[in-house]
């Protein structure tokens, strides 16, 4: 879809939350819209899957160098939507650059047909294909609005799909940019849609369309947009809420956790699906953690703009900060104790809310254990390190974990935490950067895999195709019963061999 909005079409404008600005203007699109966008992007996937993985890695390979050169654009256009800081902006850049290079250098092997072990060894031969779904289904939310839009369309392109996104109605123009970069990359009109409007009218018309659906958002959404698709028996991936634990065990670098904890719960404004929002530390260490760790947050620099120094921005809207700013209170009126945070910063803006630590959280306020999705994270003192793991495992969540530890401590610790991903002495970058290994949540926090070898193989249709030589396995003409030792022996052999 262009950016070029007729006079009679509804509109929807894009506003700057750190600054309260309009910064564009898109058009509203209707379900009747997304439809004729699936009969494009339908079309289009019929040449699409017949173009070669040459083809398909020279042209990501080519958008990879773009969002790089155009890096500086990215980040002002990211930053212009949503008000995160600088940094957060970069994550976003590298993220969709390291995405589009895996999967054009993994795409080709991954997807050409693999010899499968036959059921009569001889007689038969077995291969497995990959097929491509068709046109997806993506709903991306608002807080990555170019990683969460990008980086699941391309493995799904690379894989012979179209693509129809529908971008958060208040983020749209990262995904907007993005798709004018794929273009001058060579990627053909109806490969990648964006289809900018209300979740009621666009997302509505997706999920009647799509033949796969990935999601990102909220478990609660996740849940009804499962009961939409259900019906019509197509598959979906998504990645859901979070409420991510950390634990601080007894022999930790207390130095460099206090250093390198407070981007895992504040980075993106604690807009993260994986991000930081309960600590558990060790009584050990919690005298010299805890007062180290809120006079290290209390210096964080708050702030809109361009600013590389700048340690944390806005939230998405004023709506979302009020509804922070509830779950605090909440806590507060509860009993909580706020060791640093705890308001709003109207001086900076009515979408800024400041870094939060609590203690003293009772499990009868909401955010004890519900989902935040903000700057906010709450330290509990446990007596043991088993204790923590409990603690942690305690949760409808599953989606990321992360353990300060000696490295013995760490991996022992990791391997009993209930979540997809678990980062040791850090808090979510390095395994989310993984793209070898795959990347999603447990319990309620999803359903499916991004990353690794599932989020590409997830866009296909496995295929089996076995050929018999030499005569039929039945109505072959032999006699029954010869027939049935000659295959008992075959078949003794072909587990002999398999041993």
């Amino acid at each position: 879809m262009t950016h070029a909005i007729a006079p009679e079409r509804a509109t929807q404008d894009i506003i700057n939350p750190a600054t309260g600005e309009v910064v564009a203007t898109v058009t509203a699109h209707t379900k009747e819209d997304t439809r004729e966008a699936f009969a494009v992007a339908r079309r289009a996937q019929k040449r699409w899957a017949k173009t070669s993985f040459r083809q398909r890695r020279k042209i990501f390979l080519k958008f990879h160098n773009l969002v790089i050169d155009n890096r500086d654009k990215i980040m002002d256009t990211i930053q212009a939507e949503n008000g995160k800081n600088r940094l957060s902006a970069l994550e976003e850049v590298l993220d969709v650059a390291m995405t589009a290079r895996h999967y054009a250098y993994r795409a080709e092997k991954l997807l050409k047909p693999k010899g499968r072990r036959p059921a009569v060894p001889v007689l038969t031969s077995t291969r497995e294909e990959y097929a491509p779904k068709g046109v997806v289904g993506a709903i991306a939310p608002f807080n990555y609005p170019l990683t969460l839009a990008v980086s699941d369309a391309i493995p799904a392109i690379l894989a012979g799909n179209t693509v129809v996104l529908k971008p958060d109605s208040q983020t749209p123009l990262s995904a907007l940019l993005a798709a004018e970069l794929l273009s001058e990359a060579g990627l053909p009109d109806g490969i990648f849609n964006v289809i900018t409007g209300r979740g009621s009218e666009v997302g509505q018309a997706i999920t009647e369309e799509c033949d796969y659906l990935m999601f990102t958002g909220s478990t609660e959404t996740g849940r009804s947009l499962a009961e939409q698709v259900a019906p019509r028996l197509i598959d979906y991936s998504m990645e859901l809420g979070g409420k991510n634990p950390l634990i601080v065990a007894d022999d930790a670098d207390i130095e460099r956790a206090v250093n390198g904890i407070w981007p895992a719960c504040f980075g993106n404004s604690g807009q993260l699906c994986i991000s930081i929002e309960r600590i558990y530390v060790h009584r050990k260490v919690a005298d010299k953690f805890i007062p180290a760790f809120v006079n290290r947050v209390k210096q964080l620099k708050v702030g809109g703009g361009t600013d590389w120094n700048i340690d944390m921005g806005s939230l998405i809207s004023a709506e979302h900060a009020d509804l922070v700013e509830r779950f605090v209170d909440d806590a507060v009126s509860k009993g909580a104790t706020v060791l640093t945070g705890g308001k709003r910063l109207r001086e900076l803006g009515d979408a800024f809310y400041a870094p939060t630590v609590l203690a003293d959280v009772p499990e009868s306020a909401d955010l004890h254990r519900d989902e935040v999705f903000g700057p906010v994270v709450y330290i509990e003192v446990v007596d043991s390190n088993d204790e923590a793991v409990r603690r942690a495992n305690d949760t409808e969540y599953g989606l990321n974990s992360s353990v300060w530890a000696s490295p013995s401590t760490g991996k022992k610790l990791a391997s009993r935490l209930e979540s997809g991903t678990v980062n040791i002495n850090e808090g979510y970058a390095p395994a989310w950067s993984a793209m070898d290994a795959p990347m999603g949540g447990w319990k309620a926090s999803g359903v499916g895999r991004r990353h690794g070898d599932h989020g590409i193989t997830k866009y296909t249709e496995s295929r089996n195709v076995t050929q018999t030589r030499f005569m039929n396995v039945v109505n072959n003409g032999i006699d029954s019963q010869t027939w049935a030792t000659t295959l008992a022996t075959t078949l003794k052999l072909g587990r002999d061999i398999l041993r």
